[in-house]
């Protein structure tokens, strides 16, 4: 495996210790070269449809460190495009797995970059995070949901 792949899966093995689903699948797949290149071949980037993956531990699959790294990436967007100016967003997620856990995460970085969230505390279908967005005249509105993704 590439020197550069193997200090990555080192790093997140040592450092990616807050959720322990993936620290169970690093277990089971640390001596496995081609899950270990798989899951951190490439970052995980955003689509047409937003940010998609597999679930798992890796650069390359959704988990809660590559759900807060691009939720910093929309902070410093909006931070950006409305300067001086108290920004709100509206936070909702749906019944796939881990949904509400990537909402919550979602909430957590906008709020310590200064961001007002308004979080759903109950999953919803996407429409209703379309009324919120205009009703509470936010400034943007993120969805967590994996209407098309496969169930794991």
């Amino acid at each position: 495996m590439e020197k550069q792949i193997l200090e990555l899966v080192e790093l997140w093995a040592k450092k990616a210790t807050e959720d322990e689903d993936l620290v169970k699948e690093y277990e089971s797949i640390k001596n496995d070269e081609t899950k270990l290149l798989d899951a951190f071949f490439k970052n995980l980037s955003f689509g047409t449809g937003g940010l998609r993956g597999i679930l798992g531990f890796g650069t390359n699959r959704m988990n809660i460190y590559n759900i807060r790294k691009a939720t910093q990436g929309v902070a410093n967007y909006l931070k950006e495009e409305f300067k001086g100016k108290q920004i709100s967003v509206a936070v909702s997620y749906d019944s796939r797995i881990k949904s509400d856990v990537f909402a919550k995460e979602t909430a957590r970085v906008l709020a310590t970059n200064g961001i007002h969230v308004w979080l759903y505390s109950q999953l919803n279908p996407v429409p209703l995070l379309s009324f919120a967005t205009r009703e509470l005249k936010c400034d943007a509105g993120i969805m967590v949901t994996a209407s098309h993704n496969p169930s794991k």
